[in-house]
C-alpha cells in the first residue's frame, strides 16, 4: 500500500488523498451502528463507535484488518453534530482502528435508510498480496 501524496501539497490530517494498492479487495456495504441485534445506542459518537466495530467484525470475516482498510466514506445526518463531536470521534477512530487514515470523505445527507442511524459507513479493504 502506498499513500499518495504530490510533493508540496500539505498533509491532511485524518485521512490520505489517494492510495494505491495491489491484492485481495474486500468491500463492505453500508454499514450502520447498530449491534447484532439491530439496536442503536444514542448519540452519534456512540453510533459511530459501534459502526467501527461492526466494520472490523466484518472486514475480519473476510481475513483483513484495519490497516487494509484504503478507503471510507462516512454520511453523516448532521454535520453540525459531526463538527461539534469531532475531537470524540477521532479518539474512538484511533482506538479502534489505530493510526491507519485511509482515503476518506464525509458526506451529510437528509436522512438514512435505518430512521434511527446518524451515521453510515461504506468501506474498501485491499489484502495485500
Amino acid at each position: 500500500m502506498k499513500v499518495l501524496q504530490p510533493h508540496g501539497w500539505p498533509r491532511p490530517k485524518g485521512y490520505a488523498n489517494g492510495i494505491a494498492a495491489r491484492g485481495e479487495m474486500v468491500f463492505l456495504a453500508g454499514v450502520v451502528g447498530w449491534d447484532a441485534e439491530e439496536r442503536f445506542p444514542t448519540g452519534l459518537v456512540a453510533q459511530f463507535r459501534q459502526a467501527l466495530e461492526n466494520i472490523v467484525a466484518i472486514l475480519a470475516e473476510g481475513g483483513a484488518k484495519p490497516e487494509h482498510v484504503v478507503r471510507m466514506t462516512w454520511y453523516i445526518t448532521s454535520r453540525d453534530h459531526y463538527l461539534a463531536h469531532g475531537r470524540e470521534i477521532g479518539a474512538v477512530y484511533r482506538e479502534i482502528m489505530g493510526k491507519h487514515f485511509p482515503v476518506m470523505a464525509v458526506v451529510q445527507v437528509v436522512a438514512l435508510m435505518e430512521a434511527a442511524a446518524e451515521i453510515e459507513i461504506e468501506v474498501t479493504a485491499v489484502i495485500p498480496d
